[in-house]
C-alpha cells in the first residue's frame, strides 16, 4: 500500500513510479545515449584533422586552440539560439551544440598526445623506410593514444551532462523527464532522471577507461615495472 501511495505523497524515492514508468526512462534514455554518441563521434572526427594541422603548422595551434576555447565559453542557451535560425528545433541543433564543445577538450588532448611522442620515436620510423602517414597510424597515433582516450573520456561525460539541456527543444534525453518534473516538483522523476544521468556518465567513462587499457597495454607493464 505504501509503495502504491508514494507517488500521491510525492515521494523522492518511489518504486511504484520506476515500475510503471519504465518504458518513458528507457524511450529517454536510449534518446540520451544517441544523441551522445553521436555528438561525441562527429567531433572526434573534426578535432582530430584539426589537431593534425595545429601539429603541422605551429602557426595555426594558436587561432585553433583559441577558437575552440571562444565556443566552450559561449553559454549552453545561447549557442542554442545562435544556432537555432540553422537547425530549427530538431536533433541536429543539440548535436551540432554538443560538438563544438567538445572540440575543446578533445583538439587539445589530441595535439598534446601528439606533440609528446620522443623524438626518437619518430626518428626510428624514418629510419626503417616509414613515410608520413604511415608513421602517424603505426607509431604516433598508438603513442598519443592515452591523452587521447583521456580527452575522449572528459568530452563523452562533458557531453553527456550537456545533453540535459537539449530539454529546451525537446531532443534532450532525460533532461526531458527533468524539465517536465520541475513545474509540479514530481520528486521520482527528477531523482530517477538525475541519477540515469550519473550512471550513465559512470558507465562511459568506465567502459572507455577500458578500452584504453587493452589498446596501451605498454602504458600497464611501464606501470608494473615501476611499482616493482
Amino acid at each position: 500500500m505504501a509503495a502504491a501511495n508514494c507517488l500521491v505523497t510525492n515521494d523522492w524515492i518511489c518504486g511504484e513510479y520506476l515500475r510503471t514508468r519504465s518504458g518513458e526512462l528507457t524511450e529517454a534514455t536510449l534518446q540520451h545515449v544517441g544523441i551522445t554518441v553521436v555528438s561525441v563521434v562527429i567531433g572526434l572526427m573534426i578535432a582530430f584533422p584539426l589537431a593534425l594541422l595545429a601539429r603541422a603548422r605551429p602557426r595555426w595551434a594558436g587561432p585553433v586552440l583559441g577558437l575552440t576555447t571562444l565556443l566552450y565559453t559561449i553559454p549552453s542557451l545561447a549557442m542554442f539560439s545562435l544556432l537555432l535560425p540553422f537547425f530549427g528545433l530538431s536533433a541536429a541543433l543539440v548535436v551540432t551544440g554538443l560538438v563544438l564543445y567538445s572540440l575543446t577538450i578533445l583538439v587539445r588532448n589530441i595535439l598534446a598526445g601528439l606533440q609528446a611522442v620522443p623524438a626518437e620515436a619518430r626518428e626510428a620510423a624514418r629510419g626503417m623506410g616509414y613515410g608520413s602517414g604511415r608513421m602517424l597510424w603505426e607509431v604516433e597515433l598508438p603513442l598519443a593514444l592515452p591523452a587521447l582516450m583521456a580527452g575522449l573520456r572528459m568530452a563523452t561525460v562533458s557531453t553527456i551532462a550537456l545533453t540535459t539541456v537539449g530539454s529546451i527543444v525537446g531532443r534532450g534525453g532525460l533532461g526531458n523527464l527533468i524539465e517536465d518534473a520541475l513545474p509540479t516538483f514530481f520528486k521520482a522523476q527528477v531523482l530517477a532522471a538525475s541519477v540515469l544521468c550519473v550512471v550513465l556518465a559512470v558507465v562511459a567513462d568506465l567502459l572507455l577507461l577500458g578500452v584504453q587499457r587493452l589498446l596501451t597495454p605498454w602504458t600497464r607493464i611501464r606501470a608494473g615495472r615501476g611499482a616493482g
